[in-house]
């Protein structure tokens, strides 16, 4: 089993994963050295505080702050992370909507929060359009 199968499953709780598409990815290449290789990009999943430092590194921005841009739009990002669906497409069917990178960890099952919480662990993920557009997604392990 892959990092990321085990990170899609709920197994590495304390871990993030970060797709960024070949097109995307720092000049020097140095972040795919960390991946797993997929069709369009590379996916890593890596510690929390590590994580945070590579897509930082990969994308100029910090991912908290990233997150918390995306929030606020609701998307379809795949159960893969290696893409999705920009809620923008449909209103701009010009632009390209293909996925840049996602940013995404997991939750904890929390019986006590409630709604999707008490269900499973909980994915995260936060996607950059090539449009531009930010949006986010969110499931419970194993349901997709």
């Amino acid at each position: 089993m892959s990092k990321l199968d085990e990170f899609l499953a709920g197994e590495r709780l304390e871990d993030v994963a970060l797709y960024l598409t070949h097109d995307y990815l720092d000049e020097g290449g140095r972040i795919a050295n960390y991946g797993e290789d997929l069709a369009d990009g590379v996916v890593l999943v890596v510690s929390g505080d590590d994580g945070r430092g590579m897509f930082s590194a990969g994308t100029g921005m910090d991912a908290m702050e990233f997150a918390q841009s995306a929030m606020g739009e609701g998307g379809e990002i795949h159960a893969d992370l290696a893409g999705g669906e920009c809620p923008a497409a449909e209103a701009e069917p010009e632009e390209d909507h293909g996925v840049k990178f996602v940013f995404a960890f997991a939750e904890a099952q929390n019986e006590e929060v409630g709604g999707l919480y008490a269900e499973g662990d909980v994915i995260h993920a936060y996607a950059q359009c090539e449009c531009g557009e930010r949006y986010s997604d969110r499931w419970v392990t194993g349901t997709r």
